[in-house]
């Protein structure tokens, strides 16, 4: 079973008039550690100051105890959506395209990440046909990360061109989208021995700061969790502005921050300096 979560099913905006220019400015962050996998996303679109929508970008495909995969997505919407569309359905075979396979019938980690691979490629050319000269990026983005049978938890960045780098212990955690705000929460307080939850709220915090700095990624959220070896979502929610957990963190996040930078002294800097 898999969960397609676009607003409109699983229906590619590619070949839409409407839909190429839209760029989807969120935020994405997946983390890795040794109890398992947080995912999350913004749902924000826009298409300039006056234009700006809700979209999901957190994809779920499942079979309980067999497979969990997690894909989120940034960049074009048109072309996301054309590769989710793909990955629901079937992705033809380079070589035959009368063989397709799913996202979720992808043997192992790494076989998926191949196949999100040659759908982003698809999709990216599907959806630029006829637009070459209209200066529109159709540049996109993804993170995939899950479990699959008995194989190993992995998590992986597959860029636009169809590549795929993995994580690592060193650095357990992916950004995707506008992650500069974010970033340096991750850098500081994240660790691959560090308990799953806590990862999520290190996360979170990280969102909050993406959110304080730049416009075009906001609520809602969406949000998964899946620990190692369980083969089944522990977590799967939607945070918006009305979530007492998440209001309260931005809250004691900046007093936090505000307290710390109190207690460190003065710089010593007073005079010429020369």
């Amino acid at each position: 079973m898999s969960r397609c979560g676009t607003r409109a099913g699983c229906a590619p905006l590619a070949g839409a008039t409407g839909g190429e220019g839209r760029k989807a400015m969120t935020y994405c962050c997946g983390i890795l550690v040794r109890e398992g996998l947080v995912m999350m996303a913004d749902t924000r679109t826009n298409a300039g100051l006056d234009n700006i929508s809700t979209f999901r970008k957190l994809h779920i495909f499942e079979r309980p105890g067999e497979s969990v995969l997690l894909l989120a997505t940034a960049g074009n919407l048109s072309v996301s959506q054309g590769a989710i569309h793909l990955l629901d359905e079937g992705v033809p075979d380079p070589a035959d395209e009368t063989i397709t396979t799913r996202l979720i019938d992808a043997p192992s980690m790494s076989a998926a990440a191949h196949l999100v691979g040659i759908a982003t490629r698809l999709a990216r050319t599907q959806a630029s046909e006829g637009f070459e000269q209209s200066g529109v990026n159709f540049d996109v983005s993804f993170l995939l990360g899950g479990q699959i049978g008995g194989g190993g938890m992995r998590l992986f960045m597959v860029y636009a061109a169809g590549n795929a780098i993995e994580c690592t212990i060193d650095t357990p955690y992916f950004q995707i989208g506008e992650h500069k705000y974010g970033k340096p929460i991750l850098d500081r307080a994240i660790s691959f021995d560090m308990e799953l939850y806590d990862a999520l709220k290190i996360g979170l915090i990280s969102m909050d700061s993406t959110m304080r700095s730049n416009l075009s990624v906001g609520l809602p959220l969406d949000l998964a969790l899946l620990r190692r070896d369980a083969l089944t979502l522990e977590l799967s929610i939607r945070v918006d502005a009305s979530d007492a957990y998440f209001r309260d963190l931005r809250e004691q996040w900046s007093k936090a921050l505000k307290a710390a930078h109190i207690a460190i002294p003065r710089p010593p800097y007073g005079g010429v300096q020369r």
